[in-house]
């Protein structure tokens, strides 16, 4: 090797949850962040998909109505679902979004198949907005959480798309 050569760092054999969420935080989309994740710690077998699980609000409308900025005749929906890289379990996460703000096509797909949220709708250039992170576990999240998020997807025109609540697994980090 040249001394002019740049080194270059080896991957850390165990990731960190600073590792973790650094990769969380570079990108827009959970599911984008999971997919890379999966990838390079060989958590299981991509791509990332989403197992809808059933589960009630305990937001009340009237907050996700605020949230949402929506009128009076606005509509919301909650999909509830187990984030996956083959049979590994990354994330249980909560997305309250706005029908009315997504294709047809879109809505059929989040109701019809395992593909996350943030793959149906990457055409429509969300951006990520993180309202908190909690390291571990917070309200409402399984025993296990490592890291819970709270995070608005918002539209380019700065309109709220969803609303998310996000519990990470300790598979994240190889447990």
């Amino acid at each position: 090797m040249s001394l002019s050569a740049p080194l270059i760092a080896a991957a850390s054999p165990t990731p960190t949850l600073g590792d973790f969420e650094a990769n969380l935080a570079a990108h827009d989309s959970a599911t984008k962040a999971l997919q890379n994740w999966c990838m390079a710690h060989q958590i299981g077998e991509p791509p990332i998909r989403a197992q809808q699980i059933s589960a009630s609000s305990n937001d009340p409308p009237a907050k996700m109505r605020r949230l949402l900025g929506l009128d009076d005749d606005d509509t919301f929906a909650m999909r509830n679902v187990r984030l996956l890289c083959g049979a590994k379990v990354l994330s249980v996460a909560w997305n309250w979004y706005v029908p009315s703000r997504l294709t047809p096509e879109m809505n059929a797909a989040l109701q019809d198949t395992d593909t996350p949220f943030g793959k149906v709708a990457a055409a429509l250039k969300f951006r990520r907005e993180t309202l908190e992170v909690v390291r571990g576990q917070a309200d409402n999240c399984p025993a296990g959480t490592i890291s819970t998020h709270r995070a608005m997807l918002r539209l380019p025109d700065g309109r709220p798309l969803a609303y998310l609540l996000e519990c990470y697994t300790g598979a994240n980090l190889g447990r």
